[in-house]
């Protein structure tokens, strides 16, 4: 028991002599230092890569590289010109391929088998065969089909139509268009099932629905992906170069063909494909953050 002395709580004996035990066991640590852990293994692996990209600096420093040539030809026309080339042929080919990929993803998802058969022979064909195939087969389409129209009424020559542009857009944007679907599919997957089933509560027609209520909260999952795609967008146009499409990489390619400044031009396209890349990255955060505000007030409150 404890009793209550001049207003002070008196413990028994056997408490204050358990109690002089509990604190004489405690180890006084004031005196020691902290002693800071040495990651051996993080320092030697720096130290190797740290060396490795001076090497590498060093290499193009000195290399036989006359540096003066690739500042005159980042400004040069034909330079210029393939840039614009690419950069419009990668919003062509983008919107085509999303046109596509939202058609392609919402027959997939459709109950008609007829639909989703042709959807997934679709993404099928043309996630199976290489980009720059499809870009020859389209190129030489003329081989197949020498003439393009409605028999009686007009008729075109297939080769007069495909074009290094046409047959680039074609190849590009038709093969984005098998990707982007499943990037679609996925976001359209990813929305709870009670947001259809509430739009059909409502009477909300099918595809009210999915422009109102269901593709907004499928952006957040959509964007990222896209985003990328976007950016190999850019890099996958030097493919078209093959057909002879005047993009950045064709158009470098024929000056030092001329002039055999091969390395030179190669790093002026090189710098531009990052610039362009940089601003893409740039606003695909800003486009992902701009998506994502829900959800991250979301998880705030939790």
């Amino acid at each position: 028991m404890v009793s209550v002395s001049n207003d002070r709580a008196v413990l028994p004996a056997e408490a204050q002599k358990q109690m002089t035990e509990t604190n004489e066991d405690v180890t006084d640590i004031s005196h020691l230092e902290h002693v800071r852990r040495r990651y051996w293994g993080r320092y030697v692996a720096s130290a190797a890569i740290i060396a490795v990209i001076g090497y590498v600096v060093l290499a193009f420093a000195h290399g036989q590289i006359e540096w003066s040539y690739v500042a005159r030809f980042l400004t040069a026309r034909s330079i210029l010109t393939g840039l614009v080339n690419t950069i419009v042929m990668t919003v062509l080919a983008m919107m085509l391929g999303v046109a596509l990929g939202v058609i392609t993803a919402l027959m997939r998802l459709s109950s008609n088998p007829v639909l989703q058969a042709v959807a997934q022979g679709y993404v099928w064909l043309f996630r199976g065969t290489p980009v720059i195939l499809q870009l020859l087969l389209w190129f030489n389409l003329a081989l197949v089909f020498p003439s393009m129209g409605i028999p009686g009424l007009f008729e075109f020559r297939t080769v007069d139509i495909m074009t290094p542009f046409l047959a680039a857009l074609l190849g590009l944007g038709i093969n984005q268009g098998a990707y982007t679907s499943e990037v679609v599919r996925a976001g359209l997957l990813s929305v709870d099932t009670g947001q259809y089933e509430a739009a059909k509560s409502i009477g909300m027609p099918r595809l009210q629905a999915l422009r109102r209520i269901i593709l907004p909260q499928a952006m957040r999952v959509i964007v990222p992906p896209i985003g990328n795609e976007t950016v190999s967008m850019v890099k996958m146009t030097s493919l078209a170069s093959v057909i002879q499409y005047a993009e950045m990489l064709h158009n470098a390619e024929n000056i030092y063909y001329a002039n055999a400044r091969v390395i030179e031009l190669l790093m002026v396209a090189g710098v531009w494909y990052l610039v362009v890349v940089t601003v893409l990255s740039f606003a695909q955060s800003r486009v992902e953050r701009h998506y994502a505000r829900g959800a991250g007030r979301a998880s705030g409150r939790q």
